[in-house]
C-alpha cells in the first residue's frame, strides 16, 4: 500500500498568507501612482507628462495602464501639432505682396491645419473614452481627474480653440488675395508701397487690411493662451 502524505496544515497556513501578500499589492501600487501623479505632475506648473522609469511602471502594477491613457494620448498630440511650426512660417504675412505671392502656400496650410484639427479631436474623444471604463478607486480617482483635466483636457481643448482663429486669419488672406487680383489694374505695389488710384478700391481694400489685423492679433491672443496653459503661466 501506497500512503500519501499531505501536509493539509502547512498548505492551510500558506493560502491566507499569499491571498494577505497579494490583497496588500494594490493598495501599494495605488499609493506609487497617486504619489507619481501629484509630485510629477499636478505639483509642477504647466504640462508635464513625464515617462515613468521601469521601476515605477512596476510598481504601479495594473494602474499603469492607466497613465498609458495619459502617455498615448499626448504621443499623438504632439504627433499630430508637430506641423504647426512649419505652417506658421509659411503663413506669415509681412507685405501685400505676401498675400499675393505665396496664394497657394496659404490653401495647402489651411488644409493641414484642418486635417490637424479632425486627427486631434479625435485622438481626445479616444481618451476620453479610455478614460471613463477605468475602474479606479475612491481616493485615486480625483487626482487622477486632475492630472488628465492638466495633460489631457486642456491642453488639447485650448490647442483646439486656436486652430479656427488660425483658420478665420487664413481666411482674411484668402479674401485680400483675390480682392487685389480682382482690382490689380486699381492697385500698384511696389515693395512695401501700395498705391491705389480708385478712392472706393482703396476703401474696400483697407476695411480687409483691417480685418486681417484684427484676425491677427487674435491669433496671437490665441497662441498667448496656449504658451500660458503650457507654461502655467
Amino acid at each position: 500500500m501506497n500512503v500519501s502524505f499531505r501536509p493539509q496544515w502547512l498548505l492551510a497556513a500558506v493560502i491566507p498568507f499569499m491571498l494577505t501578500a497579494c490583497g496588500d499589492s494594490e493598495p501599494d501600487q495605488r499609493a506609487a501612482f497617486k504619489q507619481f501623479l501629484q509630485t510629477r505632475i499636478l505639483d509642477k506648473p504647466g504640462v508635464h507628462v513625464p515617462k515613468p522609469s521601469a521601476e515605477e511602471t512596476k510598481a504601479f502594477g495594473d494602474y499603469a495602464s492607466h497613465y498609458s491613457v495619459i502617455t498615448d494620448f499626448n504621443g499623438k498630440m504632439d504627433a499630430s501639432v508637430k506641423p504647426l511650426g512649419e505652417l506658421t512660417k509659411k503663413i506669415s504675412v509681412r507685405s501685400l505682396n505676401d498675400v499675393i505671392e505665396h496664394r497657394d502656400d496659404f490653401k495647402a496650410a489651411q488644409t493641414g491645419l484642418s486635417e490637424m484639427g479632425q486627427n486631434l479631436k479625435q485622438y481626445k474623444e479616444e481618451a476620453d473614452a479610455a478614460k471613463a471604463q477605468l475602474k479606479q478607486p475612491e481616493d485615486l480617482k480625483p487626482v487622477y481627474d486632475q492630472a488628465y483635466e492638466r495633460t489631457v483636457s486642456k491642453p488639447a481643448d485650448t490647442f483646439l480653440a486656436l486652430l479656427p482663429q488660425i483658420d478665420t486669419a487664413m481666411a482674411g488672406i484668402e479674401d485680400v488675395g483675390n480682392y487685389v487680383e480682382a482690382h490689380k489694374a486699381q492697385i500698384e505695389i511696389k515693395g512695401t508701397q501700395i498705391s491705389v488710384q480708385d478712392p472706393k478700391v482703396l476703401e474696400e481694400l483697407n476695411t480687409r487690411l483691417k480685418s486681417l489685423n484684427e484676425q491677427g492679433q487674435a491669433v496671437q491672443q490665441a497662441q498667448s493662451r496656449m504658451q500660458a496653459v503650457m507654461l502655467g503661466r
